[in-house]
């Protein structure tokens, strides 16, 4: 009776567990309960002191408070931002690891000949964060007052003149290269990191104008020491009011601005992106953020996944076609 009574036990036992293990595994929302249950981090592929590294930190500040983790963001810069975006396509699919990903990701699927990655495929949309307009400017030294001044300037000099941009591949590369199309213009391109150094050589005159964001080049606009000639999207700036899109100045056929945003490594589980994607929004949509996306002149978004991946999708076609045009390829 002793050993019947203690074999049924062990029975008893192994179904509860059997069962306790199916039960758990049966349910799909388990880990994303507990997640995060240590710090997330935002892989941003530019160097510190430029608008993603600026982005990156004004969201991680307010998000670590919503997921109650710290959130850190780390720079991994480098070949037109690709190599932050590589690292993130091979990194665990855990919400762990995320990118801030920008427009420039969408052109350097066409100019790159060889990419490590598939940006579309290897990466999942979580939110748009926003959308930041790109402004040609010159430092205060330069004579140009104008666009057209700087263009007239240029071709009197043919490819003495230099545009610095945040690296090949980048919308400051493909906007620079869309102006010499446009004006006729020969001016030699320097390719950089990210906007911190771009912007010092800038102020130090080694390069004449660059295309950059506005966030990072605006304090320095403010304090006079860089000219803004026109803004490269399709409306002028809330931040520079009074500053002529590049259509108004004269030049026409460029409307680009830079968008920045959220991805994940492809196989994230969809719970989790729907929470990050919950939790981005609220921050991007809360007052403070606003506030602070108006200082540094970027326009909060905070959309879908899908909203994020159509926009990527239509972009990545868009672009394709320019750089075909303008016969932009890397090796």
């Amino acid at each position: 009776m002793i050993k019947t009574s203690r074999n049924r036990l062990t029975f008893i036992a192994t179904g509860v567990a059997v069962a306790a293990g199916l039960l758990f595994w049966g349910m799909p929302m388990a880990h994303a309960q507990a997640y995060p249950n240590k710090p997330v981090t935002l892989i941003v592929p530019f160097p510190p002191g430029g608008t993603t590294d600026v982005l990156a930190r004004a969201l991680a500040e307010k998000l670590g408070t919503a997921l109650g983790q710290p959130v850190i963001v780390e720079s991994k810069p480098g070949a037109g931002a690709t190599i932050g975006a590589d690292f993130v396509a091979k990194a665990k699919p855990d919400g762990y690891t995320l990118l801030v990903g920008a427009v420039h990701h969408t052109i350097a699927t066409s100019v790159y000949k060889k990419l490590p990655y598939d940006f579309q495929k290897d990466l999942l949309p979580i939110t748009t964060i926003a959308m930041v307009p790109n402004v040609l400017v010159v430092n205060s030294a330069n004579p140009a007052k104008s666009a057209a001044e700087l263009v007239a300037a240029a071709k009197a000099q043919p490819g003495k003149l230099s545009y610095g941009s945040n690296g090949n591949g980048t919308a400051q590369h493909l906007i620079g290269t869309q102006f010499e199309n446009e004006t006729g213009a020969q001016i030699l391109h320097v390719p950089y990191k990210g906007s911190g150094p771009l912007t010092t050589d800038l102020l130090g005159g080694q390069v004449t104008m660059s295309f950059d964001t506005v966030t990072p080049v605006l304090p320095h606009i403010k304090a006079g020491k860089l000219r803004a000639l026109a803004v490269t999207t399709g409306t002028r700036s809330s931040a520079l009011p009074d500053v002529p899109t590049l259509a108004e100045a004269g030049i026409k056929g460029i409307a680009i601005g830079t968008w920045f945003g959220v991805l994940a490594p492809a196989g994230t589980p969809k719970d989790l992106v729907t929470r990050l994607n919950a939790e981005m929004v609220k921050v991007i949509q809360s007052a403070d953020f606003k506030k602070r996306m108006g200082e540094i002149g970027a326009e909060p978004i905070g959309d879908t996944p899908e909203q994020m991946g159509k926009q990527i999708k239509e972009e990545t076609e868009k672009f394709a076609k320019l750089v075909k045009q303008a016969n932009v390829t890397i090796d």
